[in-house]
């Protein structure tokens, strides 16, 4: 009689995603500085001139070690390699093992339409101060604007008496994988009157990275009906900061992303993340490392698995979105050059004839400062506000409440009566 084996126990949280990509980035990384040592020793190794001094003086130390220095040079190097690598997967197996789970109860959606709700977080008899839709991104799961207790910005407004409405785009269906931008816009103001017929009132619309450039072209087009519009973390300028060199990567890999939308009408994940990934390539090592050395159960491990959680969790993108976004916009700078277009209108800043609320975090990695800024120049009136945080940590810090909550609050009670 055969014994029929138990399953092994699932991990609880998947990620980081592509792992076989940062594993496979780290051993190499690790490797190469062993395999540099023979080129160092011949003095074929360049070194930046802000290191060429330490080198040179810790060539003159292995030097006088003798015959066997760069030896046990080579020795340290690789002990120390495998130590690093085996702190970040002890990192990747704690985090994977964590008990932490997202128990916040879900809200009511008040609209629906394909695979996109509008989910209501307004308070009993607490709901009659602004209404405000929020738009998040498209490639990233709505919940990171309502993580956990203390780290909602839904709840957050909702318990300072407002009427706040989330857009959960969730996963694209089948209809939903040959969406434009512009179906997606013409979606989101559908949503948008939703909500004014629900309030009676002229909602505010807040949009978060990729979810800011919707709803600027919607504060455009429905310039006379937005009471007012948020904009946090959303890039205008894709080459700005230094970043013109990925428009030649972008423009290198249409040809490979454009077969992957061909072959699945959209942009899984993992591709995704993998692009995102080329923006700090050690950034996910760094990270996992340190959060191996964490008490399991203190409140900063708890903080990191509850926001990788919602990293990991993204969902595709529509292939002629990811054709208008990764080539158009991160490819062509075509927002900032005046190209990129919805329903063939130009979409431009200085038509939006709400109060605007320009938000650029300093720290911020994915949508640099220098890319956020020329909207609060171009939107006419736009007030301008630097936080100290990065993409996420902006809404998920420890400061986030009193930094960016309390603000952006105080700011739409005021242009509400305005």
């Amino acid at each position: 009689m055969s014994v029929r084996r138990p399953n092994p126990p699932h991990p609880r949280h998947p990620g980081p995603r592509p792992l076989p990509l940062h594993l496979a980035v780290h051993a190499w990384t690790l490797l190469t500085s062993q395999a540099a040592l023979p080129f160092w020793k011949n003095g074929l190794l360049p070194w930046k001139p802000s290191l060429a001094e330490a080198a040179a003086e810790l060539g003159r130390s292995l030097d006088a070690a003798g015959p066997d220095g760069y030896e046990r040079l080579g020795d340290a190097l690789l002990t120390e390699a495998l130590a690093r690598h085996e702190d970040f997967l002890k990192g990747v197996q704690a985090y994977r093992r964590h008990p932490y789970r997202r128990t916040l109860p879900a809200p009511p959606a008040l609209w629906a339409e394909g695979t996109t709700r509008l989910l209501d977080y307004r308070q009993p008899d607490r709901g009659g101060g602004p209404a405000v839709l929020v738009v998040p991104s498209l490639v990233n799961r709505a919940y990171v604007l309502d993580l956990r207790a203390g780290r909602s910005l839904m709840r957050d407004m909702a318990a300072r008496g407002m009427a706040p409405f989330l857009v959960d785009w969730d996963a694209p269906g089948d209809a939903e994988k040959a969406f434009t931008l512009t179906d997606y816009v013409a979606r989101l103001e559908r949503a948008f009157d939703a909500v004014a017929a629900e309030t009676g009132r002229r909602p505010a619309l807040l949009g978060y990275c990729m979810g800011g450039m919707l709803a600027l072209a919607l504060a455009q087009r429905r310039a006379e009906a937005v009471s007012a519009l948020v904009l946090l973390a959303t890039p205008w300028d894709f080459h700005a900061g230094g970043r013109a060199a990925q428009g030649r990567l972008m423009g290198a890999l249409a040809g490979p992303l454009g077969g992957i939308v061909d072959a699945l009408g959209e942009v899984p994940v993992d591709v995704l993340q993998t692009l995102f990934a080329g923006l700090d390539p050690s950034l996910v090592v760094r990270k996992f490392s340190a959060f191996g050395r964490l008490p399991p159960r203190s409140a900063r491990a708890r903080d990191f698995v509850a926001l990788e959680e919602w990293a990991n969790d993204g969902v595709p993108l529509a292939g002629p979105v990811a054709r208008e976004c990764l080539l158009g916009w991160y490819g062509g700078n075509d927002p900032a050059q005046g190209r990129w277009r919805i329903a063939g209108r130009p979409v431009r800043p200085g038509e939006v004839a709400s109060p605007a609320l320009v938000v650029a975090p300093a720290r911020d990695r994915i949508v640099p400062p220098q890319s956020v800024k020329p909207l609060a120049m171009e939107i006419p009136g736009a007030r301008p506000m630097a936080t100290a945080g990065g993409h996420v940590g902006m809404l998920l810090g420890q400061r986030a409440k009193t930094e960016v909550y309390e603000k952006i609050a105080k700011w739409l009670v005021l242009s509400a009566v305005q």
